[in-house]
C-alpha cells in the first residue's frame, strides 16, 4: 500500500484556518461579566415572619406565634393517658403540671413528623434516692425515641441513662443540671426518619438537644428505639405523639410547663 503524504501547505492552511474560525468565535462571544455580590444573592422566598416569645417570672421563653400550645398553665387538654386514651390526670396547679405516678404515662393527643419542642422541667428541692431512682421521667419523640429527663445534679448514674442522653444510646455532651427546686429548659429539634419498603431506616431520626442554653445532643443520629433492656430497634412508623414518662420510682415526682411545639 502507497501512503499519500499530505503537503505540508495543506496542513499549514488548515491550521491557519481553524485559528481564524477560533479568533472569530472569540469575537462573537462577549467576556464573562466581572462578579458582583448581587449576583450570588437571592431575595424570594422571604421566611415567614415568626414574633418571638417572651421571658416571663413563670416561664423562660413563651410560646412564638405560629407554636402550638401542648400546656398553657391551665389545663391537660391537649394530652391524654397513654393507657387507657382518656383525659391525661396528672395534677395541674400553680402554672405547672406533675407526674401522678398511679395515672401512668401522658401523650399529645395530636401526632408530629419533624419539630421544635420547647419544655421546661422541675426536680423538687427535696428530691430523694440516687442514680435513676431520683426525679426519673423521659420525653418520647413520636413515642418512640426517650430523651432522658432525670436529677443529675451531684448525683452519678450510668452515662448514656443521663439527663439529656438518647437514652440507652448517646450519652449528653455536657451536664447542664441546675439544682433541685430550679427550673430546668429543654429545647429539643427532632428530625424523623424515612423508611425504605422493607422498614430499614433510608434516613436515620436526628435530634439535638439543648439544655439551660447549653448543647448535649449536636444533631446526633438515633440508632432505633430506645430499650430499657437490649439494644435499639428498627421499626417503621409515621407520625407519633410526645410522651412524658411516669416512671413510677419512689422519689417526689417531677413537674412540667410551658411547653410548645413548632411543625418543621
Amino acid at each position: 500500500m502507497i501512503k499519500r503524504m499530505i503537503p505540508v501547505k495543506a496542513v499549514l492552511a488548515t491550521l491557519a484556518c481553524t485559528a481564524c474560525v477560533s479568533l472569530q468565535a472569540q469575537e462573537e462571544f462577549p467576556k464573562q461579566e466581572k462578579m458582583t455580590p448581587g449576583m450570588s444573592e437571592y431575595w424570594t422566598p422571604q421566611p415567614a415572619v415568626v414574633t418571638p416569645g417572651t421571658t416571663t417570672p413563670n416561664a423562660f421563653l413563651t410560646a412564638p406565634s405560629d407554636a402550638i400550645v401542648l400546656f398553657d398553665g391551665k389545663d391537660l387538654s391537649a394530652w391524654k393517658s397513654t393507657r387507657t386514651g382518656g383525659p391525661a390526670e396528672w395534677i395541674v396547679n400553680n402554672g405547672a403540671f406533675t407526674v401522678n405516678k398511679k395515672a401512668g404515662d401522658i401523650q399529645t393527643k395530636e401526632e408530629f413528623n419533624d419539630f421544635q419542642l420547647h419544655i421546661e422541667w422541675q426536680i423538687p428541692a427535696n428530691i430523694t434516692g440516687k442514680s435513676q431512682g431520683r426525679g426519673n421521667s423521659g420525653i418520647f419523640l413520636q413515642g418512640m425515641y426517650e430523651i432522658q429527663v432525670l436529677d443529675c445534679y451531684d448525683n452519678k448514674t450510668y452515662v448514656n441513662g443521663q439527663t439529656g442522653s438518647i437514652y440507652k444510646q448517646t450519652p449528653p455532651l455536657a451536664n447542664a443540671m441546675r439544682k433541685p427546686g430550679e427550673w430546668n429548659v429543654y429545647d429539643i429539634i427532632y428530625s424523623a426518619p424515612i423508611f425504605k419498603e422493607d422498614g430499614t431506616y433510608r434516613v436515620p431520626p436526628r435530634v439535638t438537644v439543648i439544655q439551660n442554653g447549653i448543647v448535649l445532643q449536636n444533631n446526633t443520629t438515633i440508632l432505633g428505639t430506645t430499650e430499657y433492656i437490649g439494644f435499639p430497634q428498627v421499626k417503621k412508623h409515621g407520625a407519633g405523639p410526645i410522651i412524658l414518662q411516669s416512671h413510677g420510682d419512689p422519689s417526689e415526682p417531677i413537674s412540667f410547663r410551658n411547653v410548645w411545639l413548632r411543625k418543621l
